[in-house]
C-alpha cells in the first residue's frame, strides 16, 4: 500500500505516520510538507511543496497511491470565516484534486471533526465550513471517508504543534481514562485514529462513510 499524508508535523499526523510505519501492509509514506521534516526511515519520502492551495508543481510525486491520508488543519479560534474556509476547505480540496487525478480509485480518509455540520447553515462557524468541505469530498470520484473524532488522547510521542493545546494535554491526561469510561463514545486515541485510517483502505468505497470515535475505535483496534 502507498500513502500519501498531509499534515504529518501535527499531533493527529503523527499518530497517523507512526500507524504507517508499524504497519506492514504500508509500503511507503509519501509526506508532503511546507517544510522538511527530516523523517529517517525507509518508508518516508518528503516532497517539500510551499503554495498549499496549488500542488501542481507536484503532482507527478502523488501518482501510484492507493490512500490520502489528510490531517491537515487548524483551530477556528481568532479566525475569520473567510480565512478559515481558506485553510480548511480551499487546502483539502486543492490536495484531493491533485491526488485524484492520477489515482482516481483511491481511499481518501479525511480528519473532520465532532459536530460538523453537514447541513453547512447551522450557527458555528467551523462546523460549517468543515461540512462544506466533507460535502466536496464525498461527491469526488475517490472512495471518502469522514473522521469525525470527539476527544481525541495523544499516544507513542505524538503531540500538538501548538503550544496553548500542548500544555492542556499536558494537564488533562489524567481525563483520558475517566471519559472513556463515562463517554466511550466520544473518545479515542492517535492510535486508533491511524490504524482505523490504514483499515479503511481495505474497505474500497464498502462500510459507513462518515466514522465516529466508536467505529474509529472498532477498526483502530488490534
Amino acid at each position: 500500500m502507498r500513502v500519501t499524508l498531509f499534515g504529518a508535523s501535527g499531533m493527529v499526523g503523527q499518530g497517523v505516520l507512526h500507524a504507517c510505519l508499524q504497519d506492514a501492509e504500508v509500503e511507503e509514506v509519501v509526506l508532503v510538507v511546507r517544510t522538511p521534516l527530516s523523517v529517517e526511515h525507509p518508508k518516508v519520502r518528503e516532497v517539500v511543496h510551499t503554495d498549499f492551495t496549488d500542488f501542481g508543481a507536484v503532482r507527478g510525486e502523488l501518482e501510484g497511491l492507493d490512500a490520502c491520508f489528510f490531517c491537515l488543519g487548524v483551530s477556528s479560534a481568532g479566525r475569520s470565516e473567510a480565512e478559515y474556509t481558506r485553510i480548511t476547505y480551499d487546502v483539502t480540496l486543492a490536495a484531493a484534486r491533485t491526488v485524484s487525478a492520477d489515482n482516481p480509485s483511491l481511499t481518501f480518509a479525511y480528519v473532520s471533526g465532532e459536530g460538523t455540520d453537514p447541513t453547512e447553515s447551522g450557527r458555528s462557524m467551523w462546523a460549517r465550513v468543515k461540512g462544506r468541505t466533507e460535502n466536496a469530498l464525498s461527491a469526488m470520484p475517490f472512495h471518502a471517508y469522514l473522521f469525525r473524532p470527539g476527544y481525541i488522547q495523544p499516544r507513542n510521542g505524538a503531540v500538538s504543534k501548538t503550544p496553548a493545546y500542548r500544555l492542556l494535554y499536558r494537564l488533562t491526561s489524567w481525563l483520558h481514562p475517566v471519559l472513556r469510561r463515562l463517554a466511550p463514545g466520544h473518545v479515542t486515541t492517535t492510535e486508533h485514529l491511524g490504524r482505523a485510517m490504514i483499515a479503511v483502505v481495505a474497505l474500497k468505497g464498502g462500510g459507513p462513510s462518515v466514522l465516529h470515535s466508536p467505529e474509529i475505535n472498532r477498526l483502530g483496534a488490534v
